[in-house]
């Protein structure tokens, strides 16, 4: 997730069109069962993908503590090693803004990035912060932590002596108190979850803004639009400043490694569109399903094989890229254009003609007038 506070409120146009082949739906009447799919996203993927990162969140915790305790490169690489496993795991919980995860702005304080590296030295020398403090957002999350653990030197050895001289303490609590945080809010969001929020999101079936269909497409569309297409690939690239900026890619001082985190965030956002169930091959109601049941159309085309097939050239196109997207900015950031283009098409597919044939009204603003 980038820094998207402050958006200007445009206007946002829908294309309708009258002819048969592009209409996005028939007239088939909308009795798709909505209840049955929100059980289906409730309980196989999100509580599942949820259960699965809060234990990683938890070794990652765990890891960051060992090292504190006892800082060596061998448990600075320990600790690197949870860091990547949670930080992957995240891409498969980060579409789901709603509930707990929005009113504690959780993704907000997991995944602002680029990092403020300048914030985090200064408070961590003096020892004096408060992570829960809105400002703070980019001082903290796997983006700090990816700071912390790999950005303070050019060795392993530098780094470790951020821990080990005169300032240690103060690191060593920033690095945990990061680490605690990232398994304390992911531990609240999963109880909410499994202990309220199900029932309540499971239950509301409207064909509504309130219902809990629309307000959850609104969030996996803008999740697609703002943090996958422009976060991870946009920004970087300069789409919308006119300059390349490689420092503001994800995991930025991390090698070879923004890539996977793209990879698994693609793979993840097909997976639930598809009603794949979480770390197995059955599938259940999904959007795909319902598409399939309205029969919508686009262009003469069945609209849910177009969006499998547009996220399947992204997927195809990303493999491509340089595992570090920040260096792929560097030096060849033509690729990285063309990953945007690519994403670009998935959101007309996903924000238009998919809003459109669910009935689905757009609830949020954005800059770029699609």
């Amino acid at each position: 997730m980038f820094k998207r506070f402050g958006f200007l409120i445009l206007a946002v146009v829908m294309v309708s069109c009258n002819s048969s082949d592009d209409s996005g739906k028939t007239d088939t009447s909308d009795n798709f069962d909505r209840g049955a799919m929100l059980a289906n996203w409730a309980d196989n993927i999100i509580i599942p993908s949820f259960e699965n990162f809060s234990g990683e969140t938890q070794s990652l915790s765990e890891a960051a503590t060992a090292f504190s305790e006892d800082p060596s490169e061998a448990k600075l690489s320990a600790l690197r090693a949870a860091f990547e496993e949670a930080y992957l795991d995240y891409q498969t919980v980060a579409a789901f803004d709603i509930g707990k995860a929005e009113s504690l702005d959780y993704h907000g304080y997991l995944n602002i990035y680029p990092a403020d590296e300048t914030a985090i030295t200064a408070k961590a020398e003096t020892n004096t912060f408060n992570l829960e403090l809105p400002a703070s957002r980019d001082e903290q999350g796997f983006p700090a932590l990816d700071f912390l653990i790999n950005g303070l030197g050019e060795t392993d050895a530098e780094i470790v002596t951020f821990y080990t001289g005169e300032n240690a303490t103060g690191y060593k609590n920033y690095l945990t108190s990061v680490t605690t945080r990232i398994n304390s809010l992911t531990t609240e969001v999963l109880a909410d979850w499994k202990n309220n929020f199900r029932d309540t999101f499971v239950s509301s079936t409207s064909s509504s803004s309130t219902g809990s269909v629309d307000k959850f497409t609104n969030d996996y569309v803008m999740y697609f639009e703002m943090d996958l297409r422009s976060g991870k690939i946009g920004i970087p690239a300069g789409v919308f400043s006119g300059n390349p900026e490689p420092t503001t890619a994800e995991a930025y001082y991390s090698d070879d490694f923004s890539k996977q985190l793209y990879l698994k965030a693609l793979e993840a956002f097909r997976n639930f569109f598809n009603g794949k169930h979480f770390n197995g091959s059955q599938t259940g109601p999904s959007y795909k399903q319902y598409l399939d049941y309205l029969n919508s159309i686009r262009g003469g085309e069945d609209l849910a094989a177009r969006i499998n097939a547009q996220l399947a050239d992204v997927a195809q196109q990303a493999e491509a890229l340089d595992a570090d997207l920040a260096e792929q900015v560097r030096t060849n950031n033509n690729a990285m254009l063309a990953a945007y283009d690519e994403l670009q098409k998935v959101v007309v597919l996903l924000k238009i003609d998919m809003l459109q044939a669910l009935d689905v009204s757009v609830d949020y603003v954005d800059t770029d007038g699609d």
